[in-house]
C-alpha cells in the first residue's frame, strides 16, 4: 500500500516541548483557514507527560492554525520519510489568540516594542546539545578530530538547514563530552524563534539519520558542563542598524543601553521563563561560563547580558555587527517564551529611561550581599521554586503578559517539580536528559 505524506502542525508550549497534530499534506490550505482541534488542558502537560493543576479541566476547544512562513520540508539524505511541520498559533475558535499561546505571546511583545521604541528587534539563538551514548575523549574539546568525528552530523544538519531557509553559520565541538555547538544567521521579530524551533528539530532529526540521540537538557551531570542557549540581540531603525552609537556608554544607542537595562533589572524576576527546568539552576553558578548575578559584561560570558566583540577585520559595518547576547537561558524553555519575556523587560526599561549599569569586571561571587546591593546587583535565584517565587510575586513582569497566565504557568512549573518527589539528583539530571 503506497504511503501518504503528512504535515505536522506544532507549537512550543510551557515546557518547551514542541507538541502538535499531524494531517494529509494535501489539507494544508483548509488548515490555513480552520486550523486543527486543540485543548486548554495540553498546556498543563508538563515536559514528563503529567499534568499539572488545571483550572480548564475537560472543558473547552482551541484551534491550532500552521502558519505558511514557517512551513518546513527536509529530506535527510536517502531517507525515505520527509521531515514535515509548520508552527503555528493556537486561537480561540472565534479565531481570537489564546491567551496562553507562546507565539502570540511573543507577537504581543513585539508590537510593544515597536510601540515604545519603533524599532524592529532582530536576532539569533545559539544552541548547545550533546549525543549520547559517546564516550568523553580526552583531548577532544574545540578539536578537528572533534569535529571529523560528527562531520556527517555536521554537513547532514547544514543542508537541512538551507533547505529549511535557515542560514548555517558555524558549528563546532564544544567543551564537554558529546558535545557541539551550532549558530545561524539572525532573523527579525518572531522569526526568530521560530527558527531557533526549527533548529533545534533539525538537529534532533540529523542525529538520529546519523546514528544518534540529542539532548538539550540544561545538565546531564552536575559534575560536568552544561548546555546553554545564548540569545543574541540587536535592533533596526528604518531598516537599519540601530544598537551601535560610537558616542553611547560602551558604544550602545541610548534606546538599546535602557533595554538592556531592563533586562537586567527584571532578569532575576524572568528566570523561571528562560530557564525554567529544575536542573537549570545546577548550571547557573559561578565558574560554569553561564551566569549567576543581574550583571552586564564586556566580553565576559559569565555575565547575565555580554556585550559582544566587534571584528575590525570583518568587511561587515561595525554598526551592523554590534549585538547583546544574553545568557541565563537553557532550551528546557519555549524560544517565544523566552523571547517574550526579555522583549517585555527591555521595554520596561525603555518605558522607565533606566540607566545603564556599570559593567563589571571581577569575579562576583567573591562579594558579600552588601558589596553587591551596593551596585545594584543580586544573585540570580538558585532553584527553579525561588525562580517562580519571584516571578509570580513581581506584579510588573505578571503584568506583562495575559490574564491568568502567570498562574497557569506557575501551577505547571509546581507539576513538573511535583512530578520529580523523592528523585536523586542523578535521576534528575538523567530523566531530564531523555526528556529534551
Amino acid at each position: 500500500m503506497p504511503r501518504e505524506e503528512m504535515i505536522v502542525a506544532c507549537c512550543t508550549d510551557l515546557a518547551g516541548k514542541v507538541r502538535g497534530k499531524a494531517f494529509p499534506v494535501d489539507q494544508f490550505d483548509k488548515r490555513q483557514r480552520r486550523g486543527i482541534g486543540w485543548t486548554p488542558t495540553n498546556a498543563l502537560i508538563t515536559c514528563f507527560d503529567t499534568i499539572a493543576e488545571s483550572p480548564f479541566g475537560a472543558l473547552g476547544d482551541l484551534v491550532l492554525i500552521p502558519d505558511p512562513a514557517t512551513r518546513t520540508r527536509v529530506v535527510l539524505d536517502d531517507a525515505a520519510t520527509a521531515e514535515n511541520f509548520a508552527l503555528g498559533d493556537i486561537c480561540h475558535t472565534d479565531g481570537r489568540p489564546w491567551e496562553l499561546c507562546t507565539r502570540s505571546i511573543l507577537r504581543a511583545a513585539l508590537d510593544r516594542l515597536d510601540r515604545v521604541s519603533g524599532l524592529t528587534l532582530k536576532g539569533a539563538f545559539e544552541h548547545e546539545f550533546q549525543l549520547l551514548g559517546l564516550p568523553a575523549v580526552p583531548g577532544d574539546a574545540y578539536s578537528l578530530a572533534g569535529f571529523r568525528a560528527e562531520r556527517a552530523l555536521a554537513e547532514t544538519l547544514t543542508g537541512a538547514m538551507r533547505s529549511a531557509g535557515i542560514a548555517p553559520d558555524t558549528f563546532m565541538k564544544e567543551y564537554g563530552p558529546g558535545q557541539y555547538e551550532v549558530t545561524m544567521g539572525p532573523a527579525l521579530g518572531t522569526a526568530i524563534a521560530d527558527q531557533a524551533t526549527i533548529l533545534k528539530e533539525l538537529v534532533r532529526a540529523s542525529a538520529r539519520a546519523t546514528g544518534h540521540t540529542a539532548t538539550f537538557t540544561p545538565i546531564r551531570d552536575p559534575e560536568s558542563v552544561g548546555n546553554g542557549v545564548h540569545i543574541h540581540l540587536s535592533f533596526l531603525s528604518g531598516g537599519r542598524p540601530a544598537t551601535w552609537d560610537a558616542g553611547g556608554r560602551y558604544e550602545l544607542s541610548r534606546k538599546a543601553g535602557q533595554f538592556i537595562a531592563g533586562v537586567l533589572k527584571y532578569i532575576d524576576s524572568i528566570l523561571a521563563l528562560t530557564a525554567p527546568s529544575v536542573i537549570s539552576y545546577l548550571r547557573l553558578t559561578p565558574h560554569r561560563w553561564s551566569a549567576a548575578f543581574n550583571n552586564l559584561g564586556l566580553q565576559d560570558r559569565e555575565a547575565a547580558v555580554r556585550l559582544c566583540p566587534v571584528n575590525d577585520l570583518s568587511d561587515i559595518d561595525r554598526a551592523a555587527q554590534f549585538n547583546f547576547e544574553i545568557r541565563a537561558a537553557d532550551a528546557a524553555a519555549s524560544p517565544h517564551l523566552q523571547l517574550a519575556a526579555l522583549v517585555n523587560a527591555g521595554c520596561q526599561g525603555i518605558e522607565d529611561g533606566l540607566d545603564l549599569p556599570a559593567a563589571t569586571a571581577e569575579d562576583l561571587s567573591l562579594l558579600d550581599p552588601a558589596s553587591l546591593a551596593a551596585r545594584g546587583l543580586v544573585r540570580l535565584p538558585r532553584s527553579l521554586p525561588e525562580a517562580l517565587d519571584r516571578f509570580a510575586s513581581n506584579p510588573t513582569v505578571t503584568g506583562w503578559f495575559p490574564q491568568g497566565f502567570a498562574d497557569v504557568y506557575t501551577s505547571h512549573k509546581r507539576g513538573e517539580i511535583a512530578a520529580l518527589d523523592g528523585m536523586s539528583e542523578t535521576e534528575v539530571c538523567a530523566l531530564y536528559e531523555r526528556v529534551y
